[in-house]
């Protein structure tokens, strides 16, 4: 049985159709045929990078869950850092 098929009506630029028809030429096959193959390793090139940005994204939630249950501390003097720091850069436009 045949797989069913549906027409689609695809704006192509210059080169791509030239390329279309040059693999197709090469490759004894449609231009249609050609395009088909085209769009199935696309979708799943799609596919694939999709599936990294969901492992990218739970990756990044893990890591948040986990530094949350670490409180971020400081044993510095955060203010004193930033009063030297402003000095310096006071002394440094009077030099």
């Amino acid at each position: 049985m045949s797989e069913r098929m549906y027409h689609t009506r695809v704006l192509l630029k210059p080169e791509q159709r030239r390329k279309l028809e040059e693999i197709a030429r090469r490759e004894g096959r449609s231009i249609s045929s050609v395009i088909g193959r085209a769009i199935d390793m696309g979708l799943e090139a799609v596919e694939i990078e999709a599936e990294l940005w969901q492992k990218r994204a739970r990756i990044l939630c893990d890591l948040r869950a986990k530094r949350e249950k670490q409180p971020f501390e400081y044993s510095g003097d955060l203010m004193g850092g930033a009063r030297q720091g402003r000095e310096d850069e006071g002394d440094q436009v009077f030099d």
